[in-house]
C-alpha cells in the first residue's frame, strides 16, 4: 500500500446523511489527487460499512480508518470485517487502530481502561490469531507516545497520530526509524483572517484539551501547561492547527512532511458541524497547492 502525498481526513465521510453524496465526493476527492481517505469511528457508529462504500465510490486511493477504537471491537471480528474488505479491494484498506481515551472508554464501566499499550499488543496478538490475520502492513497505529510508537513499529505498517505538531512528527519519525509509515493527521482552517481562524479552531481543539493523551503530549514537545489553558495560546493553535489561505496550509503541511511524514491527512475545519459536513468548496481549493507536497 502506497501512502505518499496529501489524503483527507472526514467525518463527514463517516457520518453525512446523503450517502450518494458522500459517494460523489469520495470520487471527487480521488480526481482531485487526494491520496488517501481516512475516516474516524468515534463513540460509534458502522465503520466498516462506511468504508465500504468510499471504496466502492473510489478505484485507487487508499480507505483507511482513523481510527478504530480497540475497545469497542473484539479482534476476530475486526479481522473477519477487514478480510471482507481487502478481498473485495485487494491492496487498497487499512486498518487504523486507537486506544482511545480514559473519560470515554470507562464512562459505562469505570476503571476499564488500563495499561494502554499491553491492551494495544493484546489487540495485535488476537488480529495476528484470527482465522484470516491482518497483515502487519495493512494495519497501523494512532500511536503519540514513545512505547506506542515502538509497538507500532514493531507491529504494524506505522503511526497515525492525531492532534500533534511538527516537532512530534520529528520525533516520531526518530523513534520509527526509516522503515515504518508515518502518516499525522493535521487539522487546517482554511480562513485568512487570523483570529476568525484561531475561533474555529479553538472551538475544534476544546475537546481535545481536557484529554490527557493528547494533553501529555503536547507537553512532551515543547508546550507548557499556560499553553493548554483558556482554549489553547495563540502559539499551540497556531502550531496544531494552522490557519490562512491555501499557500499558507500548504506550508504548513511541507513542515511536517521536512520533519519526516511520509504522508499527511488533512482535516478540513470550516467552522460548520465538522461531524457530518462535507467541505468540498474548500476541498477544491486546497487540492492544487497540495498536489506537489
Amino acid at each position: 500500500m502506497n501512502l505518499a502525498g496529501v489524503g483527507i481526513w472526514s467525518s463527514g465521510l463517516m457520518r453525512h446523511a446523503d450517502r450518494a453524496e458522500v459517494a460523489d465526493a469520495a470520487a471527487e476527492l480521488e480526481e482531485l489527487g487526494y491520496t488517501a481517505l481516512w475516516i474516524p469511528e468515534g463513540a460509534s457508529g458502522p465503520i466498516f460499512e462506511a468504508c465500504g462504500e468510499l471504496l466502492g465510490a473510489t478505484a485507487r486511493v487508499p480507505v483507511a480508518t482513523g481510527i478504530l477504537n480497540v475497545w469497542a471491537h473484539e479482534p476476530a471480528e475486526t479481522a473477519a470485517d477487514h478480510a471482507r474488505l481487502a478481498a473485495a479491494h485487494p491492496g487498497r484498506f487499512l486498518l487504523g487502530l486507537g486506544i482511545g481515551h480514559a473519560a470515554m472508554v470507562d464512562r459505562d464501566e469505570p476503571g476499564r481502561y488500563r495499561k494502554p499499550v499491553s491492551t494495544m499488543r493484546s489487540y495485535l496478538d488476537g488480529l495476528d490469531a484470527a482465522d484470516t490475520p491482518v497483515p502487519r502492513e495493512e494495519r497501523i497505529l494512532a500511536a503519540l507516545g514513545p512505547k506506542m510508537l515502538e509497538l507500532a513499529r514493531e507491529r504494524t505498517l506505522g503511526s497515525h497520530p492525531y492532534f500533534t505538531s511538527v516537532e512530534h512528527t520529528a520525533a516520531a519519525r526518530e523513534i520509527l526509524g526509516p522503515g515504518a509509515v508515518l502518516a499525522p493527521e493535521v487539522a487546517v482552517v482554511p480562513e485568512p483572517d487570523r483570529e476568525r481562524a484561531r475561533a474555529i479552531a479553538r472551538e475544534y481543539a476544546a475537546i481535545y484539551l481536557t484529554l490527557p493523551n493528547y494533553t501529555n503530549n503536547l507537553l512532551r514537545h515543547g508546550f507548557t501547561e499556560d499553553d493548554l489553558r483558556d482554549g489553547g495560546s495563540d502559539r499551540l493553535i497556531d502550531a496544531v492547527i494552522p490557519g490562512g489561505d491555501a499557500e499558507r496550509l500548504a506550508e504548513a503541511l511541507r513542515a511536517h512532511f521536512d520533519a519526516g511524514a511520509d504522508h499527511v491527512c488533512v482535516q478540513v475545519l470550516t467552522g460548520g458541524d465538522r461531524s457530518r459536513e462535507l467541505p468540498r468548496t474548500a476541498w477544491r481549493e486546497l487540492a492544487p497547492v497540495v498536489a506537489a507536497l
